[in-house]
């Protein structure tokens, strides 16, 4: 077997509205389902959603627990560290995803300069971490795989 693509990612979440929200409309994924302009009042248990590019029938799936769901644990622990989402190709497109979040209120939990790319990291509103990035135009990784395991450095916007 060879795995071809990294297809989707599925998260619970508690509350399915809240977390529409901070998925469509402060990160900009596309709402698959259910249609946001269904107008018919229907709650649904999950919502999907696909990225700008349209790459798949869905990149992001989230499922609601409910308000009791236990947060994910702090510190070292198995499962999910993060994902990470490509928001463009240049630092000034970074930039502007910083700009961005600034004024969406969301806080920044941490940067860093990976030298194959550079790093935004937030918070989704259940605690899922995600890496927001830019590849570094330039780094050749494919003729020197070493690079992707270089010492982290900070980052300079």
């Amino acid at each position: 077997m060879e795995i071809k693509d990294l297809g989707h990612v599925v998260l619970y979440v508690r509350d399915l509205e809240r977390s529409v929200r901070f998925y469509r409309d402060v990160l900009g994924f596309r709402q698959i389902f259910p249609s946001p302009d269904r107008g018919d009042g229907l709650r649904f248990p999950a919502a999907a959603f696909s990225s700008a590019s349209g790459r798949t029938h869905h990149e992001l799936l989230l499922i609601e627990v409910g308000p009791d769901a236990a947060a994910p644990p702090p510190g070292r622990r198995i499962g999910l560290y993060h994902f990470g989402l490509k928001v463009g190709d240049t630092d000034d497109e970074l930039r502007e995803a910083l700009r961005r979040l600034q004024e969406e209120g969301v806080t920044v939990t941490g940067t860093s300069d990976h030298t194959v790319s550079h790093s935004l990291y937030i918070l989704d509103p259940d605690g899922n971490e995600i890496e927001l990035y830019v590849d570094v135009p330039g780094v050749d990784w494919k003729s020197d795989p070493a690079l992707v395991a270089s010492p982290i450095k900070p980052l300079r916007l």
